[in-house]
């Protein structure tokens, strides 16, 4: 008998598909707590400074604006339902590098506006609350707790530090836990409405919910250029849904649920935003000036909206977990996408070094984390300027750009044969170009503002030399560099060099 071989069994290959666990209700709570955070605790004071008692304007206005590049989204996710947004949809549109690095360079910057804004929102809110804790006229008597500039700017610091430290540790982020997150943002925020709601109704409040329909123009800009600005600082607050896309992957049937969800979950926010604001304007005088700085306004709200319930003794440490949260996001998000660029050589690899044990970028963690270090100290260092406001509109005038890039590309990409499950009709991504673009414009801001402008550019000619250096010593070792195609593997030549 003569012996016969048996092929040995095939080996089991790993799994490369992320695992779909998310539904439309699922998806929805992840939307809805992206969006909302720091941005209403951050720009509402801001707001009412530009335009008075129609604050709420410039929230609808600014939703108009997201939903319309929101429509761009959902045709380019269900055309390609990769988890890389708006790089990968410039480079499927134009295949220019270039182009594509400056998208995700600007992405990874808004980031890191975004998180650095939200330190100060949480510093702001911390040392509130623990000097209303702690302190001698209000709390349990035994210290006074600063709550100045130079108090908020070391809070800031070290949150910052607290964030890289556990972004090194390595987070595996859960939807799960998402959600309970997002339910500790929307407590906060409904406690704010209810407050003032109940003071509109008792009369109790020093607000007039007259002043509603009230308009102050403090820059004499005029209706029209007033309203425009605080569009763009409204705008800080409508972010975070194009975030969703990068769940395409992980998200159940995404072609159905994904632009019901979207839109669904940029009207809840920007309802709770107007309800928000109506219920300051309630409570508070138009003139009135926070104790610490304007992004302590809905504490302030809590505060003198019901001086009879102890609510305001924890609502601090409510808004201070559910901004810390988005920060974290940001953070996780900036440093990944770095990590990404340095691995696709674009940027200089030694950004993409990673732990040993946790896997975790930590050089890439480093980067930003001193990058966000900078800005909030050098921002900080300029008086004339809220570093809040500073930071925030920054985020905003990134995003703006982006969001145009990404219209014009759903335009670029209509010509194209790709299957999509959600077509936009063309004037929408052509009036959401329009809009982003010219929100994105000096016009749309006030002489204190143009600081945005500084920071962007700095941050962006950063990544420009980083990204030349790269280019250069690939050139030298005559390595390959650009943005890999998303439909083939790391080994195969990189597209749009």
């Amino acid at each position: 008998m003569t012996a016969t071989t048996v092929d040995p069994a095939p080996e089991k290959s790993e799994p490369t598909e992320l695992k779909r666990v998310m539904g439309p209700k699922l998806l929805l709570l992840f939307i809805v707590g992206d969006i909302l955070g720091a941005g209403v605790y951050a720009v509402t004071g801001s707001m009412i400074d530009n335009v008075g008692g129609m604050a709420w304007l410039p929230f609808i206005l600014a939703f108009a604006v997201a939903t319309l590049t929101a429509f761009s989204y959902l045709e380019l996710v269900t055309k390609f339902p990769q988890c890389a947004g708006a790089a990968l949809y410039t480079q499927k549109a134009f295949g220019i590098h270039f182009l594509t690095f400056l998208v995700a360079f600007a992405v990874v910057c808004s980031g890191i506006t975004s998180a650095s804004t939200s330190s100060n929102v949480v510093a702001a809110n911390l040392l509130a609350g623990l000097n209303e804790s702690f302190s001698d006229a209000n709390g349990l008597g035994w210290f006074d707790v600063p709550t100045g500039k130079t108090a908020q700017l070391v809070v800031a610091l070290a949150f910052m530090i607290v964030l890289a430290l556990i972004n090194l540790r390595g987070v595996g982020e859960s939807v799960k836990f998402n959600v309970i997150l997002t339910l500790v943002e929307m407590t906060a925020l409904i406690i704010v409405i209810v407050i003032g709601f109940v003071a509109a109704g008792r009369g109790t409040g020093d607000g007039d919910i007259s002043n509603l329909v009230v308009f102050e123009d403090a820059n004499d800009k005029g209706w029209f250029l007033a309203v425009t600005v605080a569009t763009t600082i409204a705008f800080f607050a409508m972010v975070g849904f194009e975030d969703s896309v990068n769940m395409v992957e992980e998200t159940k049937n995404p072609e159905k649920i994904f632009p019901k969800v979207m839109l669904s979950g940029l009207g809840i926010a920007c309802l709770i935003y107007v309800l928000v604001v109506v219920a300051v304007i309630a409570v508070l005088p138009l003139d009135f000036e926070p104790e610490n700085s304007d992004e302590g306004i809905l504490l302030s709200v809590v505060k003198l909206g019901a001086p009879s319930v102890p609510i305001e003794e924890i609502f601090p440490y409510l808004t201070v977990f559910a901004v810390a949260n988005t920060a974290l996001i940001n953070m996780l998000m900036a440093s990944r996408l770095i990590y990404g660029m340095a691995n696709q050589r674009v940027l200089p690899r030694g950004l993409g070094k990673v732990l040993p044990g946790r896997r975790s970028p930590w050089t890439a963690i480093i980067f930003t984390t001193l990058l966000s270090f900078v800005l909030i100290i050098v921002v900080n260092q300029l008086s004339e300027n809220s570093v809040v406001g500073a930071l925030s509109g920054t985020t905003g005038l990134l995003l703006l750009c982006v969001f145009a890039v990404v219209n014009i590309a759903c335009l670029v990409l209509k010509r194209g044969d790709v299957k999509a499950f959600f077509r936009a009709p063309v004037w929408i991504p052509a009036l959401g170009a329009v809009l982003c673009l010219f929100l994105a414009g000096p016009w749309a801001r006030t002489d204190a503002q143009m600081i945005q402008y500084k920071i962007a550019g700095v941050m962006l000619l950063l990544g420009v030399v980083l990204w030349a250096v790269t280019w250069a010593v690939n050139k030298y070792e005559n390595r390959p560099g650009g943005f890999y195609d998303t439909d083939s593997s790391l080994e195969d030549e990189p597209v749009g060099k």
